[in-house]
């Protein structure tokens, strides 16, 4: 497929934003089982839901860009009994406001150590927010992962990865953000951006696997009716280029794939992970910004090959000639 670069900001913005919010949300229950030696600090919670709002917002600023009529998204709402695609525009919204209501929980307590953290409102919105945010992550990779002839994209480990590299890459910003905060909570963040990470390394990897040994369903044969093993294309029928042959291929060789996929692993799972353990020893708040940094841009060229490993039936005619 085509990648549009109006759906890759959109899918890693709001992932992350989700993440970070999901972070503030784990630390305060980690905080209120007793886990932490310390409460959590307000500034932090009240920082950390402006961050997500606003990736929340670049996120939907983003969505209207691939679209003809920008005009009629509304419309977009109004299938939501079959569409994915209309339950995350109707999801959406409400992680934001969810997002809003959480942070203003915290606003009035500008103490460092905050009361806020045993809140019932505050714990009760967190709840609803992180709920939402799980469902927004599920609506978005059915999204893709209900394009059955697609088989790339037509399985569970698209949402678990959409899932994950949101998580991680909230949970890396989280630990950025929690630099001049406590210890402890800087430390449960990097340590649970490294799990997270290495775990969607894992699952990341799983779908290459996947799609690297897939058999396609459909063929030439299937594609023209004709049951003869073997089949020769000449031309495409057409001299110059059309719709099929801008749209539904990216137009890249395959060394230039293969090096793509090995830019994301290093960039968004490899060197994140080497950068957040060196420092949990030091505390630097450099190595975690540099950490944040590798994985933002190794999203995007996650997300880029995502779309364009997406090998669509009809370029068995098209993406030959």
């Amino acid at each position: 497929m085509q990648p549009a670069l109006s759906l890759i900001f959109l899918t890693i913005l709001i992932g992350t934003g989700q993440g970070l919010f999901l972070a503030l949300y784990a630390n305060q229950i980690w905080s209120w089982l007793g886990f932490l030696d310390t409460p959590v600090s307000a500034m932090l919670q009240v920082l950390g839901s402006i961050v997500a709002l606003l990736l929340l917002l670049a996120g939907l600023i983003a969505s209207f860009f691939h679209l003809g009529h920008p005009e009629r998204a509304w419309r977009a709402a109004t299938r939501w009994r079959s569409s994915w695609l209309s339950r995350e525009v109707i999801v959406l919204p409400l992680v934001i406001l969810s997002v809003i209501l959480y942070g203003l929980t915290w606003y009035p307590d500008s103490s460092p150590q905050s009361s806020a953290s045993t809140s019932t409102l505050s714990l009760t919105l967190g709840t609803i927010g992180a709920l939402l945010s799980i469902t927004l992550f599920i609506c978005t990779g059915m999204i893709y992962a209900g394009i059955r002839f697609l088989q790339e994209w037509s399985n569970a480990l698209t949402i678990v990865n959409f899932t994950l590299l949101g998580a991680a890459s909230g949970f890396t910003l989280a630990a950025v953000l929690a630099t001049n905060n406590n210890v402890a909570h800087l430390q449960f963040f990097t340590l649970t951006a490294i799990t997270v990470t290495l775990l969607g390394l894992i699952t990341r990897g799983a779908s290459l696997w996947h799609n690297r040994t897939l058999q396609h369903k459909s063929t030439p044969q299937t594609a023209i009716g004709i049951r003869h093993k073997r089949i020769f294309q000449l031309a495409q029928g057409a001299i110059g280029g059309s719709f099929n042959t801008r749209e539904f291929f990216h137009g890249r060789n395959r060394i230039f794939m293969q090096r793509s996929r090995w830019l994301f692993i290093i960039l968004t799972f490899v060197l994140p992970i080497i950068l957040m353990l060196l420092a949990l020893n030091t505390a630097g708040k450099s190595l975690l910004i540099s950490a944040a940094i590798c994985q933002f841009l190794g999203l995007f060229i996650e997300r880029w090959y995502f779309f364009a490993d997406a090998h669509h039936p009809q370029n068995l005619y098209y993406q030959n000639a």
